[in-house]
């Protein structure tokens, strides 16, 4: 991670965006010089944002082009960081159109974090706390957690999966599928070299 980090600090500069990282680091540098914490502090956080989206861009690049028999909607990719805030860096690829859709993102730092965490920790005692639309599966080793909702009207059955890996959400939803399809798309991803850059 140590190198993967400082070959994209190395090649920042010849980024996009590279302008206001390097304009942050400069004034960071100079307000620090003149004793100014809270600006030091504010040119670090957009610096950091700035870098979430580098590497935000890394790890779109692993995410796949389709999934099931759903192309991406290459103009939908979404970005973003947010370091400095409550949330890190945020990737959403979508696929699909209007009758069958899914997304696929990934959140760093993601509030719903220890919620997840909690709900897989939790042994079922004796059946009591058991959910017949929730799931705990195992995807490339990783305890996930599987949501399904049906709905009636349209004769669908959509999932949700969730997958925390260190402090990292990675999410697959599908429409109108099944739980073997979620998951196969879910052990089909990178998960381990995008937790890497995540991390």
């Amino acid at each position: 991670m140590k190198k993967r980090l400082l070959a994209i600090l190395i090649w920042l500069p010849l980024l996009s965006g590279a302008q206001d990282f390097a304009k942050n680091l400069a004034t960071a540098r100079s307000s620090y010089s003149a004793g100014r914490l809270e600006d030091t502090r504010f040119a670090l956080e957009q610096m950091l944002g700035d870098l979430d989206i580098v590497i935000g861009k890394e790890i779109i690049k692993l995410l796949p082009t389709k999934v099931a028999s759903l192309n991406y909607n290459a103009k939908e990719d979404n970005v973003t960081g947010g370091s400095g805030t409550v949330t890190g860096l945020f990737v959403e690829r979508r696929y699909g159109a209007e009758t069958k859709t899914a997304t696929i993102n990934v959140f760093n730092n993601s509030p719903v974090m220890s919620s997840i965490n909690t709900i897989l920790s939790m042994p079922l005692i004796g059946g009591m706390m058991r959910d017949e639309n929730q799931k705990v599966i195992k995807i490339q080793g990783y305890k996930s957690l599987l949501n399904k909702t049906v709905d009636s009207d349209a004769g669908k059955t959509n999932y949700e999966l969730q997958v925390p890996m260190n402090n990292t959400l990675l999410t697959v939803k599908m429409d109108d599928t099944s739980e073997q399809e979620i998951a196969a798309v879910a052990n089909g991803l990178q998960l381990s070299k995008i937790a890497q850059l995540a991390q």
